[in-house]
């Protein structure tokens, strides 16, 4: 069974989003897709099978302040976060650029977002339903310390789910998958360093030391995870896309043209390797 795996990265998946339209392009369809944050929030879009979909969102609305800026964290009823969360998780996909939830519910495979609990410090993963217009699991995935709210599933707290497992591919062998897609949004030599704001996200959360401390060993955690997806990759258990360089490349990113850049690369790539892709799956 394969598996699409999909880091986080926020604005820096559009790489991924290009890996999926490739992907998409040359008719290579995953069995079971797992992702978390952003990487999952873009690629649902792969599930619905609707290429160029994220790109066209960036295209129209990364500059819009209704999709994320400071002026959104005013904004009691946008519960002071910095994106504006029901106008790209509701507002977009119902009416402007509408996401094919029939083509979705089609899809014969399973969808899972990973969301951080904050009792845990643990990535606990959901089915990504066809029925939630509003997307509420994929809001929990990408809630960002101190920029999203606390999101509540089954009575449980939730933030970003790459706080808990940046990559979630132990999850796709869990499932049962026996080869890997995975796609990453830093390059290869990328090697993570303790979070910057750890001291303030501590303190804002200090009532939930297991998520402080999944805070504090993340960086560590996460360059583990690299280390373990190399050997997988040696193994021939996984084929890695990552973008070639992410300097320069903020996670809030409005310059369209490193957008249109890094989108295009990661499509580029994946036709390019396309029957690679193909003699991996069939082997």
């Amino acid at each position: 069974m394969t598996g699409l795996v999909l880091e986080g990265g926020a604005i820096r998946t559009i790489y991924s989003s290009g890996v999926c339209d490739g992907l998409l392009h040359a008719g290579i369809m995953a069995d079971y897709v797992v992702g978390v944050s952003a990487g999952i929030a873009y690629g649902v879009s792969y599930v619905s099978r609707q290429e160029g979909r994220n790109l066209a969102i960036m295209e129209r609305y990364v500059n819009d302040g209704r999709y994320m800026g400071a002026g959104n964290m005013l904004d009691r009823r946008n519960h002071h976060s910095y994106f504006g969360l029901d106008f790209v998780y509701s507002e977009i996909p119902n009416s402007l650029i509408p996401f094919d939830y029939d083509a979705y519910a089609a899809f014969p495979g399973l969808v899972e977002a990973g969301v951080t609990n904050l009792l845990t410090g643990e990535t606990d993963y959901y089915r990504v339903d066809d029925a939630d217009r509003r997307f509420v699991l994929l809001r929990a995935s990408c809630a960002m310390p101190l920029l999203f709210p606390i999101y509540r599933i089954n009575g449980k707290p939730y933030l970003d789910g790459g706080i808990g497992d940046s990559v979630p591919f132990r999850q796709a062998l869990a499932r049962g998958c026996d080869k890997l897609i995975v796609v990453l949004t830093r390059e290869r030599s990328y090697y993570r360093r303790p979070e910057k704001l750890e001291g303030a996200i501590c303190r804002h959360y200090a009532r939930y030391p297991a998520f402080c401390q999944a805070i504090r060993t993340r960086a560590q955690r996460y360059n583990q995870d690299r280390a373990e997806l190399l050997r997988l990759e040696r193994q021939g258990k996984a084929l890695i896309f990552c973008p070639k360089s992410t300097k320069g490349f903020s996670r809030t990113e409005r310059d369209q043209e490193k957008i249109h850049a890094l989108w295009r690369e990661g499509r580029d790539e994946t036709l390019a390797r396309a029957d690679q892709v193909r003699a991996f799956l069939a082997g």
